[in-house]
């Protein structure tokens, strides 16, 4: 087994076994090897294998971190996070939900919107906790919590989305079923229209598309040996991570290494609305869900079309037994037009190269909204990340009443405007390192004529200096420098991170999501590696205080010359 193959089933169950502790699971993955660990091994049997796992003793804050060595079946260290709160386990939520439905106030306030207790009982009333935030209320203190929103469905198939019951937010102790408080800010009517998605409901289909068949019969160009993937120049690793999802490794190109590590390292989801019923929404959906938890088993023909690969996804459940997740990761092959032409017209000839890309997808539901991540690798060498936005949007009930900030997306509801930043983790080791990192802006050049423009570079020297926003008037890139391998030309060999025009966190910087997401406020951080920085909001963000993750370490301002670096990129979309 290769050190970063991820674990088995029976590994998962192992672990579990040899750190033998009372309460509910939170994570069991692989506790990756360092570099340093990778190099010094000379095989797989060479590398330790170990397992990490979070561990929530009880019903209120505080976890423990265990590191459990497979390799000599013990414990190999203990740390106690008193204060922290795992991501949203599954079983808290049902337990929330439950409270939530047998709750007399809450009962009330339905009664008062004209809706029933055999409504209720019968699953006409959707319930959905979110992720509470941190805002100073009592009831933060000590405990994991949670606030329910609540929706309509006439028929238990229905899209709840289309009928939310607004003025209802039911805050709840996850950890103990309790329902802490019933807020009723007023309602007004649940929208009539059902929204319904379904096909049927949606009649005619379109009729004038002729089949569309993608085929190689004599199969795919890449070859998957456990998760090891290669094609053409390409070899790159593929796992699933709990909380980050699609996590890439050891990926080289023509035997020349690009990147030890890439994955999305967190995400953030601000709403703009300043009421009291939408304004605490600020979803962490990596950090407090977890894009591998909510991964769906894809199907052949709807989400992936073509010669497809399949890889499967294994993640302990709330009591540390190993859950397999079929099909979470699609593999395949596209066509992409043109790499590149020309028609040479003094000779008469014309040469044309086609395109092609690999592409490694998962798509991941986390509540009303889906998430496919897209990883694709070309035949030039360019590596891409494409994050497709798709599902349904958090809506509000508002009547007659044209909302301030909020889009009417149908009669009587609107949809709260909100953020959706992605931050990926980046770990480049161009041609195995060292790397520096510089800032290419193009500007005009003051020493020539008024026409004349030309690449101004910054090598960035220490943390300080990198943290940086995207500038498209300036035509702004980042490269990642080795300097000290020479191309064919004579210049150090580099990679080149360009970012689209992306938006930054638009939350004030010292409001609850402004401290917790400090990530986002920059479009991109550049830190020296280190094995336990990984997840840009600190490693438990659910009801954190803010300030961990990459505001905490780049405080010590490290220098970034002539060592290994970490790119952090946060890009995405402002929703109106």
């Amino acid at each position: 087994m290769h050190p970063l193959e991820p674990l088995s089933s029976e590994e998962i169950t192992r672990a579990v076994e040899i750190f033998a502790h009372d309460g509910l699971i939170a994570r069991v993955v692989l506790d990756e090897p360092t570099k340093d660990e990778l190099r010094a091994g000379s095989g797989s049997d060479a590398v330790e294998r170990r397992a990490a796992i979070t561990l929530v003793p009880g019903p209120g804050a505080g976890v423990l971190e265990a590191i459990v060595s497979l390799t000599d079946g013990c414990v190999v260290s203990i740390e106690d996070a008193p204060d922290a709160r795992p991501a949203l386990l599954f079983e808290d939520s049902i337990n929330a939900i439950v409270a939530v439905m047998e709750n007399d106030e809450f009962k009330a306030a339905m009664k008062r919107r004209g809706i029933g207790e055999d409504e209720i009982a019968n699953g006409n009333v959707q319930l959905d906790p979110w992720p509470a935030g941190t805002f100073g209320i009592p009831h933060e203190e000590g405990r994991r919590i949670t606030r329910v929103i609540a929706f309509y469905r006439d028929e238990p198939t229905d899209n709840g989305y289309a009928k939310p019951i607004e003025g209802v937010v039911v805050i709840v102790d996850m950890g103990r079923g309790e329902v802490l408080e019933v807020q009723d800010h007023g309602g007004v009517p649940i929208p009539k229209d059902k929204g319904s998605y379904k096909l049927a409901d949606n009649e005619p289909a379109r009729a004038d598309l002729q089949p569309l068949e993608i085929t190689q019969p004599n199969g795919p160009s890449f070859t998957l040996d456990g998760h090891h993937l290669a094609w053409q120049k390409w070899s790159v690793r593929v796992s699933m991570d709990p909380y980050e999802g699609l996590v890439l490794h050891a990926i080289a190109y023509d035997g020349r290494s690009i990147a030890h590590r890439m994955s999305i390292s967190e995400m953030v989801v601000p709403y703009g609305d300043p009421g009291p019923l939408h304004g605490w929404k600020n979803a962490f959906d990596a950090g407090e869900w977890g894009l591998g938890r909510m991964v769906n088993s894809l199907e052949l023909g709807c989400d992936c079309l073509g010669e497809i690969r399949y890889l499967d996804a294994v993640f302990a459940d709330e009591h540390g037994k190993p859950q397999v997740h079929k099909n979470a990761v699609c593999i395949h092959e596209e066509d992409y037009g043109i790499l590149w032409k020309h028609w040479d017209m003094q000779g008469g000839t014309t040469e044309v190269r086609r395109s092609r890309r690999l592409v490694v997808s998962s798509i991941s539901t986390v509540g009303n909204y889906e998430y496919g991540f897209f990883w694709y690798f070309y035949l030039d060498g360019t590596i891409q990340l494409e994050v497709k936005l798709t599902g349904i949007m958090s809506t509000m009930a508002v009547g007659d009443i044209r909302p301030s900030h909020a889009t009417v997306v149908a009669p009587g509801l609107a949809a709260p405007y909100h953020q959706h930043l992605f931050c990926a983790r980046l770990d480049l080791d161009i041609d195995d390192g060292p790397n520096e990192v510089h800032e290419v802006d193009v500007v005009p050049d003051p020493q020539s004529a008024d026409h004349a423009f030309k690449p101004h570079v910054t090598r960035f020297e220490r943390e300080r200096d990198a943290q940086r926003v995207v500038d498209p008037s300036k035509s702004r890139t980042w490269r990642i420098v080795n300097p000290r391998v020479r191309n064919h030309v004579g210049d150090p060999v580099a990679y080149k991170l360009v970012p689209g025009s992306t938006p930054t966190l638009l939350a004030d910087p010292e409001s609850s999501v402004g401290r917790r997401a400090r990530f986002a406020t920059k479009n991109l951080w550049v830190t020296p590696y280190a094995p336990r920085e990984r997840r840009a909001a600190g490693s438990h963000p659910n009801q954190s205080a803010g300030g961990d993750g990459l505001p905490q370490w780049t405080q010590a301002d490290r220098s970034l010359v002539d060592t290994d670096v970490v790119l952090w990129h946060t890009f995405g979309v402002t929703h109106i």
